[in-house]
Order: C-alpha cells, then structure tokens, then sequence
C-alpha cells in the first residue's frame, strides 16, 4: 500500500502525489531525507516549530524500500505530545488511532497489528530496547525535539546507538529538533548529514516590557496578559514556570476577564481532556488565555495563537548528590527556548511577542538549556546500563556523559538497595526492580511490601507518587491516597489500573510472602522502605523537621502535618537553606521504631555543659541524624572528658580561669619580651591559649570534671610545659619579677600596665641611688611610680637622676609639710635609703 511522502518527496519514492490538503513546510526536504537515509543510517533534521517534520516526516518514509515493511519509531517528550503528534498523524490518513499508526504511552496506549508508526514517550522506549535489544520488526527511530535534551532521550540515543554498532547495522537513526547544535549531533552519529527546513513563519513584533523584582511574576504576567487583551487580536498563549502560577494566574484573570475570553491552564499533570481543552480551537465568536509550561513550547499545535506573553523563566529538577534529593529550581530560560515561544505567535498569521524583561538581557540567556543528564538522579540511568549489561556507563555513546559524582550516588543508593553487586553488576533483586516501570526506590517498596501482604497498598503509594496531580496536591499522603481511592475519572481509573498490574507482577516475582504474617505497616511503613533517608522529627512548634539524612526541610505552620512529632518524606523542594516539604505521611516515635529499629544505634554522648561549666553525659537513641531518645548519665573521668573539660574552659574564656598573681604576671613577662622578640617567645595571650588548650591544659585535668575542679596549680603545670629550661632562665635575667631596692626590700614589677614595665615604690627606698633602675641587662628603663609615705602618687620618672637635680627640690618642699615625720633630705642621691620614718627623740 502507498503512503502519502508529501510533494515533492512522492518523485523519490514512486508515490502518489501529496494526498494531504495542507502542504507543510518540510515537505521541500523529504526528497533530499528520504535520499540520505536510503543512502546511509543516520540524519539531523532541523526543523523551526509549525514546520510538520513530527507528523509528515514518519509518513514519508513508510514505504522506503530500506524500511522493507518494519516500523518507524517516534519518540517525543512528554504524554501530551506524543499523543497529540500520534492522534493527527491518523487523522491525516483518515483513520482512527491504533490503525497504521498507533501510541504507547504510560496510561494511554493503542496500537494494533497493522501498525506501522509507534509514538512512544521516552521512557517507554528505554524499557521497549531494554526487553528487545535486537529491536525486531523496527527499521527506525526518529528522536523528536531531541533539543530538550531529556534523560531517556539520551540514554534512548545511546542504547540505540549501541544496538546498531553491535547488532543491527541497518537501523535508521533520525534525530529531529527545532533548536539544536546540529554539528555536535552530527559528530555522535558518526558524522551524519545535517538537513535544515527553513520552515514557514509570520513575523512577530517583540515588545520588552521589563520586570520589577518587587512583584511577583505572576502579577505581572498577569497585566501583561491583560494588555494583550485589550490592545490585540486573537488567543493568547502565556509561559509560566510551573503549575503554582499558572494557578495564581488562573485565578486573578477570572476576576477580571470578560465573557468572550476562555481561560485555559495547559501543565503536565492535568487530565487529558483538559489538556485537550485547552489546545483545541477557541469557539467562533470567543478566544483564549493559555496559560502554560515549557509543554507548549514545541511538538504540541495550539490552534489561534497570535499572541504570546513570555515569563522568561522555566522550572527544571536538579539532583543534589550528596543529600540525595532532587529539586525543583526556578531557572531563565535559555534562548533556544525563548526563540521558540516567540515563534508561537507566528505560526498562522502576523504576531506579537511580550517579554517580562528587558532586551539587553537577553544576549546574557545561556544558548541551550542544561541537559538532564548534568543534573538528574542518575539512579535509574545506572540501573537500566547494569540491565544492559554495561558496568561503567560512561563507555556508552553520549553528546554529555553523565557526571562522575552523581554516578557515584546513584551506585551507592542501588548498592544499598541490593539492585546492584559491588562490582555495579545487576542482582536478582536490582532484575526483579527493573521488571516494574518505577523509580527503583518505589519498585522496591512495592517488592518488599509482597512479604507482607500489602504489595497493592504500596502500589498505590507508588501511583500517586509518579503520577503527578493525582490525589491532588495536599501535603498529607493519606489525604491523596484517599482521594485517588474515590476518585472516578478516567486518568485516575486508569493508573488505578496501572498499579494492580504492578502489585501482581510484584506478586508473581516474589517468593518471600508469608501469608500466616500478614500485618499493616502502615503508609509511614510503606514510604519508609523507599525513602528511609527521609524518616524526619520536629524540631519544634514551627513546622521545622529534621531529616536522618541530616537535611532540615519544612512546612508550612497552618498544614495539619506541622503538629506531627515525626513525618516519613516523600518529596521536597528548594535549596538546602529553605527546603519545602511537599509530600509526607505523619507517624509516631513507636511507628519510627517499628519500621527503623534495626537501624537505631545507642551511644553515651558526653559534652561540656556551659551553664554548670562541667561534663555531662548521656544515653542516646539515634537513627542518622535525629535523636529519638535521650537521658543523663554518670560521668567518669577520661582522656576523652579531660580534652572536652579543656574545650569547654577556653570557650568559657582564659581569663575566667584562676590565674594566681604570679602567674599572670609571668604571662605578661613573656608577653614583655615576645613584643621585643616575637620568634624567641610563645604566645602565652588568651586568644593563643585558647587555640592550644589541647596541648598545654587537657594533659593535667586527669579525674577533674567541672570548671571548679581546675586549681592554680594545674595552670602553672600547663606554663610549665610551654616554656623550656633556657627561656625561664633568660626570662629571669631579662624580666625579673622583683626589684631589690637599696633598702634590701624586693619590689614587684609591674609587666601588665600599658607601655614599659613600671616599678611602685615609696620615693624613700630609692634615696642613694644615681642611676635609674632597668631591666634587659639595663636596656630597658623601668617607669618609675614614686609614691609618698602613705602610697600615694607623687611622680612619675623615667630618669631618676633627673628628677633628684630638678623636680625634687618643689616635691620635698611640699612633702615635708604633710610628712614631717619621714625624711626629706637635700640631696637624695646621697642620703641614706630607707623605709622608716625618722626615729623618735
């Protein structure tokens, strides 16, 4: 039977002339296509968005002569798309879906024996190859809108790749995209010709309208949504990040819009009809707001667009390894994406384009969006090479290999699953993982919960998991699960569906179910086995949990989860400083043991408590992170108390500890000479001390406990050991700690006063003396401090000499009056020194 190849390709390949009503944009290159692919076994085609290359380009090539019957595989990126491009193209050939070209999809698949053309989602292609390497009665495989560089696409890519070198030479590769660096895919197929459609586009007039950060983007989309109205002609078709706002946007337009306009949210998670709704035609006499997500950037046709109203920003998963989350990042879009929704306005006449941000910006948009591969959980890629009998994936064909550190995760995580050996080869129970189309975390919470006879229960967990929107959005597990339970809509009869046949082929490939211990884990039980990492306690009254893991995350204070002493996690979002919990299930600390306790570890804890100043220890219950349970306990000395009690001394402060007066002044003795000589002395100061306290305190803190234990004795052991023989003894000679005075009376020296080292004395004992006293071996003059009779300041001197020859003359005349019974001599330098007063008649 011929098929239609569209215009001028129908001469290549002996067809009837184009039967289709519509001629396309990439009808003008099926001729020179379908030429390269008879001649070799690889093509890029690029082709702008309204170009047809999804729908016309696998009818073409049906009756090539190298295809000799077999089918042609198309995958898309999304459910949406793949069933819209499957629904048109049988449209075309005035059939109904499942005839000549049928789709496989999660939830909605239709295909028949006659067909000829399979649109098939991603992921469903990965586990197509997977269980058939050979690929039997497939010629080709056209990857469509390659340019979002999903996950599957390029592990589909590298398995297909992989297929042809090994097994089958004459398999057609076609990589189709809108926006793609043609060449470098052009390199991984070995060189293949890059084809170009130039497409059929209207122009569209871009208008930059700003954006202020201190609004919300939704408002603003929203009256840029509302002056498109106003001012412009047709449907307008509007790109948010995500669901959240299309919401927000949804409900602040419903205030405000008039009767003739329709509102139509278009995101992945809604029920197909609805998406339906939205893409179809406006009725006459009506148009539409759609508000939408990056989905309706390509692949899908919104009838009536002539205007678009462009956010900038897309939302993508990042994967953070080390926590081993996945979270969603509200990101600027890339150019290639940008260009694409602009384009929008220009598929069916003239257009306009709003863009929230300002034109000299966009020179700054990265030029491609960053592949998956860079910032997936790479669990599930690792698992599917094991199955493909490829340890390292890293050896396969990839346009971005996938990361190192995120390998490394994702090997740990099936290591400790027991998917994987320790040489990262599949195991009976990572082969029993991949027989269910399921993250492996879920698989294998579905696996184990067959032992206990509530392997449908943990199915449908799984469902309302994977299926985003099902159940609908609240916090609380149960609160989704139940209303997956009731409700009757065909989307969700259909996964309802979907997760029996999981639980049966769990059932079937288990041989551990005992049914005489059947028993209810609960769903905390159930989310527990896939998600042990996330088992979180509160940490209060706010709302702030606590994970094993060690990550904190949150809800918000209103949700009814908040007053939950502990949560078992099931999805999160934001950065590790402000992580959302988004899906939980509440249990209690006996469901926590129940599911965790061979996990739970038991320790004594010791720690310096601050307030008492001393050791105190106690009996801990912990699983990861979070402490369950915890009581006092007596304290006997160790090596390990005296290093806490040290630790805790120098955060409560060096100066806090009972330093005698000797002691401080032989710190400020060092301190004297360190300031001199800063390599020849240790730094004996506070902040020093502090940073040392191991070293020169811990050792002589043996039986103590408290900070009262501590005396001067310990601490003048301590100096000890900072300060060799030679240095005390030069320290003795260079800082003396007394003066002899000429009276034989021994002075301290004051090293603590700022400035020079001084001396206070009573003016009497220096009577005799012609020189000033120093220290240093008489380097350093000491700062005099002559005090009277009654210790009172008199004068201060640096040169006593001096001060004999010139001020003391006025100091005599005035202390003789006020202490007439102390001597008060002439000429001080050479009376008599003394510490008397004069001896009675």
């Amino acid at each position: 039977m011929s098929r239609p190849t569209g215009g001028k390709s129908a001469k290549g390949t002996g067809s009837n002339p184009n039967p289709f009503a519509e001629p396309l944009p990439v009808d003008e290159v099926l001729e020179q296509l379908s030429d390269t692919l008879s001649q070799g076994t690889s093509a890029v085609l690029v082709a702008p968005p309204g170009a047809g290359k999804t729908t016309r380009v696998p009818l073409a090539l049906l009756d090539a002569p190298w295809l000799d019957g077999r089918k042609i595989i198309v995958l898309e990126p999304r459910r949406i798309a793949a069933r819209g491009a499957a629904e048109r193209m049988a449209r075309s050939l005035g059939e109904e879906l499942g005839e000549t070209v049928g789709l496989r999809a999660r939830l909605n698949s239709r295909v028949g024996r006659k067909t000829r053309v399979e649109v098939v989602t991603e992921g469903v292609f990965t586990r197509m190859i997977l269980d058939d390497p050979m690929l039997e009665g497939i010629g080709a495989v056209l990857f469509d809108e390659f340019h979002e560089r999903s996950l599957d696409a390029d592990l589909g890519l590298a398995l297909t790749l992989d297929v042809r070198r090994g097994l089958r030479q004459d398999l057609r590769i076609l990589v189709m995209s809108a926006t793609l660096a043609a060449d470098r895919v052009a390199g991984l197929l070995d060189g293949a010709p890059v084809i170009v459609s130039e497409g059929r586009s209207y122009p569209v007039e871009t208008r930059y309208l700003g954006r202020s950060v201190e609004r919300r983007i939704e408002d603003q989309v929203k009256d840029a949504i509302m002056r498109a109205v106003r001012s412009e002609p047709g449907s307008v078709l509007a790109f948010l990040p995500g669901q959240r706002e299309i919401i927000r946007v949804a409900e602040a337009l419903e205030e405000t819009m008039k009767g003739d306009v329709i509102l139509a949210p278009l995101y992945g998670a809604m029920d197909p009809r609805d998406q339906d709704q939205a893409i179809a035609p406006a009725p006459v006499g009506k148009r539409k707001v759609v508000l939408a997500t990056a989905i309706a950037e390509t692949s899908l046709t919104i009838e009536g667009i002539r205007v678009v109203v462009d956010s900038g920003l897309a939302r993508v998963p990042q994967f953070e390894p080390d926590v081993g989350v996945t979270r969603l990042v509200t990101v600027r879009a890339p150019l290639s994406s940008v260009d694409q929704r602009r384009g929008r306005a220009g598929r069916m006449e003239p257009g306009v384009c709003y863009r929230l941000w300002d034109e000299a910006q966009t020179s700054s948009l990265s030029r491609f969006p960053e592949p998956e591969i860079r910032t997936a959980d790479l669990t599930g890629l690792l698992l599917d090479c094991a199955d493909w009998g490829v340890v390292d994936p890293t050896s396969l064909s990839w346009l971005d290999a996938p990361p190192s550190a995120a390998l490394d995760a994702a090997r740990s995580q099936l290591v400790a699953l027991g998917a994987l050996d320790l040489e990262g080869r599949l195991t009976d129970v990572g082969r029993a993982l991949r027989a269910l189309p399921l993250p492996p975390r879920l698989a294998r919470m579905v696996f184990a919960a067959v032992e206990d006879g509530c392997e449908d229960e943990a199915a449908e967990i799984a469902a309302v998991i994977v299926e985003r929107g099902i159940g609908g959005n609240d916090t609380d597990l149960a609160v989704r699960l139940a209303k997956f339970r009731r409700d009757s809509s065909r989307r969700v009869k259909d996964m309802r569906r979907l997760a029996g046949e999981w639980a049966r082929v769990a059932r079937s490939l288990v041989s551990l179910r005992k049914p005489i211990s059947l028993r209810d884990i609960g769903l905390a039980g159930h989310l527990a086995r896939a998600y042990p990492d996330r088992i979180a306690k509160s940490r209060g009254s706010d709302g702030q949990y606590l994970l094993v893991n060690g990550r904190g995350a949150r809800l918000d204070t209103a949700d009814a989860l908040a007053r939950s002493p502990y949560l078992v996690v099931a999805d999160l979002q934001g950065s590790a400083a402000a992580t959302r919990i988004l899906l939980a299930v509440q249990a209690s600390e006996d469901d926590i043991v129940a599911i965790a306790g061979a996990r739970m570890t038991s320790s004594v804890e010791l720690a310096f408590d601050t307030p008492s100043s001393s050791v105190r220890g106690r009996e801990v219950q912990k699983l990861g992170a979070i402490t369950l349970s915890a009581k006092p306990m007596q304290v006997r000395a160790s090596e390990e108390t005296q290093e806490l009690l040290a630790e805790g001394l120098a955060k409560i402060g060096i100066a806090a500890l009972p330093w005698s007066k000797a002691q401080i002044q032989l710190r400020a003795r060092v301190a004297f000479l360190r300031a001199e000589s800063p390599t020849d002395w240790p730094d004996l100061g506070d902040a020093a001390l502090a940073e040392t306290v191991q070293l020169w305190l811990a050792p002589f803190l043996a039986g103590k406990l408290r900070a009262s234990d501590l005396n001067a004795g310990d601490l003048s052991a301590g100096l000890d050991m900072l300060l060799s023989w030679e240095q005390r003894r030069d320290l003795d000679e260079e800082a003396p700690t007394h003066f002899l005075a000429p009276t034989g009376n021994r002075h301290a020296i004051d090293y603590e006063t700022a400035g020079a080292p001084a001396l206070h004395i009573r003016v009497q004992e220096l009577f005799g003396l012609t020189e000033h006293p120093a220290i240093a071996k008489g380097r350093l003059p000491l700062t005099l401090h002559l005090l009277s009779p009654a210790h009172r300041p008199i004068q201060i001197t640096r040169d006593l000499p001096g001060f004999w020859a010139g001020s003391w003359a006025a100091v005599r005349a005035d202390m003789k009056g006020r202490y007439p019974k102390h001597v008060w001599p002439d000429d001080p330098a050479r009376a008599e020194a003394t510490h008397r007063a004069k001896p009675r008649r």
